[in-house]
C-alpha cells in the first residue's frame, strides 16, 4: 500500500495528464466510430459526455464532413428546427465531436497547460486568485450573455475564452496540488530481501 501511495503522490501529474488526454480524446473518437459503423460504442461516448456538455450541433465541431462547424440557421434550414439540438451527424454533414466548441478549447488548454507545467513546474509560481478571476471573466461574460439570449457567441470567442479558462485553471491549481502532494508524500519504500535470503544458519549441530 505504501508503495502505491508513493507512486500516486510522486507522479500525480503524469497520471492526471494521462487521464485528461483520454478525457479529451474520447469525444473526437466518437464521430470517427459513428462514421465507421460502431454505433453502440459511439452512442455510449456521446451519452457519457452529455452529462458534462449540452453537445448542441450548432455549437460543436464536425469531423469527416465538408464543414467543421454549422450555424443554427444552416442546420435548421436543412434538417428542421429541432435537429440542431440533438443531431449527431450524417454522411453529408459529417459527425459532431462529443464536446461543444468551448469545452474542446477548455480541455485541450488543460492538457496543453498540464504538459507545459510538467516542464516548468519548478519555475512557476501559483497564479494569484484575483488574476485568475480576471482571466476567467471573459468566459463568464460570453457564456452568460449567450445563455440569457442576449447574443450568440462565435467559434473564435468560445475558443479564446475557453482556452483562457483552461490555462488559468491549471496555473491556479497545479502548483498548489504540488505543495499538497509533496506534504503528504511518503518516502519511497526500501526493497528488502525476502525472508528466505535473510535466514543465516547459526553454528552448532551436524553439517
Amino acid at each position: 500500500m505504501s508503495r502505491a501511495v508513493h507512486l500516486l503522490t510522486a507522479h500525480w501529474l503524469h497520471w492526471l495528464n494521462g487521464l485528461v488526454a483520454i478525457f479529451v480524446g474520447l469525444p473526437f473518437a466518437a464521430p470517427i466510430l459513428l462514421a465507421a459503423g460502431h454505433t453502440e460504442v459511439a452512442s455510449a461516448i456521446y451519452a457519457a459526455y452529455r452529462l458534462v456538455c449540452h453537445q448542441w450541433a450548432f455549437r460543436s465541431y464536425f469531423l469527416l464532413g465538408p464543414q467543421s462547424t454549422y450555424s443554427l440557421g444552416e442546420l435548421g434550414e436543412r434538417l428542421g428546427p429541432s435537429a440542431p439540438f440533438g443531431l449527431l451527424g450524417s454522411p453529408d454533414l459529417g459527425y459532431k465531436v462529443a464536446f461543444c466548441e468551448r469545452d474542446v478549447a477548455i480541455y485541450l488548454a488543460v492538457l496543453a497547460a498540464g504538459l507545459l507545467y510538467a516542464a516548468l513546474r519548478h519555475r512557476l509560481e501559483p497564479l494569484p486568485i484575483p488574476v485568475y478571476l480576471g482571466m476567467i471573466a471573459p468566459m463568464a461574460i460570453d457564456g452568460f450573455s449567450q445563455l440569457f439570449g442576449w447574443r450568440e457567441s462565435t467559434v473564435e470567442l468560445r475558443t479564446l475564452t475557453g482556452g483562457l479558462f483552461g490555462l488559468s485553471s491549471v496555473w491556479l491549481l497545479y502548483p498548489r496540488l504540488d505543495v499538497v502532494f509533496a506534504a503528504g508524500r511518503l518516502p519511497e519504500p526500501v526493497r528488502r530481501p525476502s525472508d528466505a535470503f535473510e535466514l543465516v544458519p547459526t553454528g552448532g549441530g551436524p553439517r
